[in-house]
């Protein structure tokens, strides 16, 4: 799908917050429809076709959660970016796990929300891999099949709950996958409010796939919210900016010409 072809649908209560996404999203290409309330928006997404959906959670009428509920019965796929402010991680948590594919927390920049909008309708409009295809991102691999994870070609040594934490985040690459999601999917749902415990459990694994663990590339925390590990797209964003700003910081320590050593 080419970039002018993406139709985006604005649902937000505040016509500043609407007066303010839509020329950047035009300059850009983006076609541009806006609902105030969720009760107009779930008319418009049933009357007409659109590849992303923003979505506020605050607002008067249904509401931005039951907006999202209720989008999900009949479009299970569309991409879903909630906003969100600062302090609202519970829902931000509850949209995750109805549905919404990303959150953005207001005040935001621009530029994040564009990239966050682009990754998710990537993601959605990529080919769709057999559940047992070898999975590979920057210098990660990971077969499912013979349960072997790789790094630089060379094998990674995980425990069995390690590639199961591995595994649920590459295969949803990108997106956030919630404490929740992430403790059900690898020790069940009697686990699901054990954070602590997964904590440990990542702590362990950023030291064997990570240069840097406690500056990750790969394995990144959404705070009160959950993980995500970077997509490609994401990983080369950031290996390009590590590598920038290493330049930048070996350029400084040059002495200036003349100079003794």
């Amino acid at each position: 799908m080419s970039q002018p072809d993406i139709r985006i649908l604005v649902v937000d209560d505040e016509s500043a917050i609407r007066r303010a996404l839509r020329p950047p999203l035009l300059e850009l290409g983006f076609q541009v429809a806006e609902a105030s309330r969720g009760e107009e928006a779930l008319q418009l997404l049933r009357a007409g076709a659109y590849d992303a959906v923003l979505l506020d959670v605050n607002m008067p009428g249904i509401g931005g959660i039951e907006t999202l509920r209720r989008i999900r019965t009949f479009a299970p796929r569309l991409p879903i970016l909630v906003l969100t402010i600062r302090d609202q991680e519970e829902e931000k948590v509850e949209a995750l796990d109805l549905g919404a594919d990303d959150y953005v927390t207001k005040p935001f920049s621009t530029r994040e929300l564009i990239a966050r909008i682009r990754a998710a309708v990537r993601r959605v409009k990529a080919p769709v891999r057999a559940e047992d295809a070898p999975m590979e991102i920057g210098e990660i691999r990971l077969d499912p099949v013979k349960r072997l994870v790789t790094r630089r070609g060379q094998a990674v040594h995980l425990t069995r709950k390690e590639f199961d934490i591995l595994h649920c985040l590459m295969s949803r690459a990108g997106r956030v996958v919630t404490y929740a999601k992430l403790l059900t999917a690898v020790w069940g749902a009697d686990c699901r409010e054990e954070v602590e415990y997964l904590r440990t459990f990542v702590r362990q694994l950023r030291k064997k796939i990570e240069d840097d663990p406690s500056n990750p590339l790969y394995l990144l925390t959404d705070v009160y919210v959950g993980y995500r590990f970077a997509d490609a797209q994401m990983f080369q964003d950031s290996a390009a900016a590590l590598a920038t700003n290493l330049v930048s910081e070996s350029v400084a320590l040059e002495p200036a010409t003349g100079e003794a050593v």
